[in-house]
């Protein structure tokens, strides 16, 4: 069984400030290219079976600046849809809901399209994209590049935990991190690792 690798893009201007962003395409700070292009050297070990990556602009940057050739848009990677708090950030949130959790609340509804997805509705969309790669594990290493509430979610559902446990693991912008197995159950093997050259926050 292969390990399965897990690439948050790199730096934008909202994860900077920490207003939610699904949908709203920003493209990487400078940065966010410089954390992008010092995962080459973390991933180059690997031969991979599958490459994956959010159809956002984001992440297709990052995947190609991190020297991953070939990599293929998968809607399903896309981040967690925020509805109503697109662009907005929890402290803006607390000051109407200060109790508000994402992991256990959700969100509210948004504009057409964007009717917000509960805990369990992106949990759901990490199973099927885990179900996906299943048989490419059996061969090799598999690549995701996507976002951080998602793959929080993807590792919570890969160990076996509810979607809403993913707020147990942190996620940097421009990271590498591995979920392994160990006595044929899964685990994580390294997490939030970065490249040298990213610069300073």
């Amino acid at each position: 069984m292969g390990d399965l690798l897990l690439v948050r893009h790199g730096e934008t201007e909202w994860s900077l400030s920490g207003q939610h962003t699904s949908w709203t395409d920003l493209p990487l700070t400078q940065r966010g290219e410089e954390q992008a292009k010092s995962l080459a050297p973390l991933l180059a070990g690997h031969t991979f079976t599958r490459t994956l990556t959010s159809p956002l602009g984001r992440a297709i940057r990052t995947a190609d600046l991190a020297g991953l050739s070939g990599a293929v848009p998968d809607p399903e990677l896309h981040e967690w849809d925020y509805g109503g708090y697109e662009g907005i950030t929890t402290a803006e949130i607390h000051r109407t809901r200060p109790d508000w959790c994402l992991w256990t609340d959700g969100v509210a509804p948004g504009p057409p399209g964007h009717p917000g997805e509960s805990p369990d509705e992106v949990g759901a969309r990490a199973d099927r994209v885990l179900a996906r790669i299943v048989p490419a594990l059996a061969e090799g290493d598999v690549v995701l590049v996507a976002h951080a509430h998602f793959l929080r979610v993807l590792t919570a559902r890969r160990l076996g935990l509810s979607a809403a446990e993913g707020r147990l693991f942190q996620l940097a912008t421009g990271t590498v991190s591995r979920l392994s197995t160990e006595h044929g159950r899964p685990v994580i093997a390294e997490w939030n690792a970065a490249g040298t050259s990213a610069g300073p926050h």
